[in-house]
């Protein structure tokens, strides 16, 4: 598909027609991957930090009251078990 010089900072170009097929454009994200001695050059589709971020959406207790109810939770079955 084309042919990329490496340059003196270690960037390459890909190539327009890469990019057009890849669905690739300015400020997209991709992801590397090394398999052997092939580089392997994929788009990302999710941004793992927003990924986490989005792992906490609809928590609505601060971390506090997280600590407080685990703790909470504990005694109960302390007591329960007779610890």
């Amino acid at each position: 598909m084309g042919i990329s010089k490496i340059t003196r900072n270690y960037q390459i170009t890909l190539p327009k027609d890469v990019r057009r097929v890849a669905g690739l454009k300015e400020g997209d994200e991709v992801t590397i991957l090394i398999e052997g001695d092939k580089i392997i050059i994929t788009k990302s589709d999710i941004n793992p930090i927003m990924a986490a971020a989005g792992a906490w959406k609809g928590i609505k207790e601060t971390g506090e009251e997280y600590q407080k109810r685990v703790r909470s939770e504990w005694k109960k079955r302390e007591k329960r078990l007779n610890w």
